[in-house]
């Protein structure tokens, strides 16, 4: 193995991989000596290219405003709907009952990934841009990343592209339908989570759309193709029949894109000199929009154990990724817990099981200590 050439490279300029390096800059002696390595596919692009809409809880707002990376444009959370189609049972969970303003935030992705890439760009971190990097070796020295034709040694690798490893993998036979819809009668600050024997359904306020609402449609693969190809009118009154009346008749005209859910994670979150965090640790079904806010509580975790090493990074990481790994072992188990068994328990079909889950929901809205855990982890998550 080669000297180092840096102490940390980020392998992924996503938002977490950003994130991340924004972290370890504030933290670093030389900043210049972290790298994110940049794949071409990963270059920002223009809002009006990029069509998704992130959910951000609000401990991953605190988290992005104290980069001063949090996006202009962004709507309130301030109520979360949950309900379940044709059974009785429901629950609201609301800010007020936490003392904070909102609950969460839709930030539109492309306009997040272009807000970190300028504070990425003002923090003295080497950003090297390239096809997608990987590591190709590694011992207790150094590891050796490939990004096309260059060849970089680095102290410690922090893969964060790629989907969640094959450690665990639950394939949920459902498909997401992703798009935006406006409300005949819209209700300003509130989202919507509406189980259906198909699947999830979520509306969340649109970050860019007034009186629109960012759609997350999850069904049955041949549905999910049946209802990308309708036309908009066919579309737009399936939606609202599915959703129900509470916001009024939907309309959508935008267009529609379709993804395959899958449950991928990784046992471990490092491997001698390599860790992995965000979407290459774990990829999660997308009920509750949990994803990003974990793999943001996986990069502030890994900047905070490699403070000290980062320091004089002479020494081993191996104690400081250790320690990582066992913080973030209970998050990480808890949120895919329960992320995936929340879709699986309420498309049985089973009325005996759905019936329970009516009550369960009903219990969640009548007594606030039950609901206060389950709102308070999807506030902010299990911080150790």
């Amino acid at each position: 193995m080669t000297q180092p050439a840096y102490d940390i490279a980020i392998l992924g300029a996503g938002p977490v991989g950003q994130a991340l390096a924004l972290l370890l800059a504030r933290l670093a002696p030389q900043p210049g000596r972290i790298a994110l390595l940049q794949g071409d596919a990963a270059a920002p692009r223009d809002p009006a290219a990029d069509p998704r809409v992130l959910a951000l809880n609000h401990g991953s707002r605190v988290l992005l405003e104290s980069l001063q990376a949090w996006p202009a444009r962004a709507a309130d959370i301030r109520q979360v709907h949950v309900s379940q189609r044709g059974r009785l049972g429901r629950t609201v969970i609301d800010h007020r009952d936490f003392g904070v303003p909102a609950l969460g935030h839709t930030v539109g992705y492309a306009a997040l990934h272009a807000r970190l890439h300028e504070r990425v760009a003002a923090s003295g971190v080497a950003v090297l841009s390239g096809p997608p990097a990987h590591v190709v070796a590694h011992d207790g020295m150094a590891v050796q990343v490939q990004q096309g034709e260059q060849r970089i040694a680095c102290a410690v690798a922090v893969q964060c592209d790629g989907a969640g490893g094959q450690d665990v993998h639950r394939e949920y036979g459902q498909h997401a339908v992703l798009t935006s819809a406006r409300a005949s009668l819209p209700r300003p600050g509130w989202a919507w989570e509406r189980f259906t024997r198909e699947g999830p359904l979520a509306l969340l306020p649109h970050p860019a759309l007034p009186d629109a609402y960012s759609v997350v449609w999850c069904c049955a693969p041949a549905r999910a193709a049946e209802l990308a190809q309708a036309g908009d009118e066919a579309f737009s009154a399936a939606l609202t029949q599915a959703f129900g009346d509470r916001l009024g008749r939907l309309h959508s005209h935008m267009p529609r894109h379709v993804f395959p859910l899958v449950l991928k994670a990784r046992h471990s979150q490092v491997e001698g000199r390599v860790a992995t965090i965000g979407n290459a640790a774990q990829t999660l079904h997308p009920v509750a929009g949990q994803g990003l806010n974990l793999g943001l509580r996986d990069a502030a975790r890994l900047s905070q154990a490699l403070a000290a090493w980062l320091a004089v990074p002479s020494g081993h990481p191996a104690a400081a990724l250790a320690g990582f790994a066992q913080a973030r072992r209970a998050d990480r188990l808890l949120t895919a817990g329960i992320t995936d068994l929340m879709p699986r328990l309420f498309a049985t079909g089973l009325a005996p099981v759905e019936h329970a889950c009516g009550l369960a929901l009903l219990a969640l809205d009548l007594a606030a200590p039950l609901r206060a855990p389950l709102a308070r982890h999807l506030l902010q998550g299990l911080r150790a």
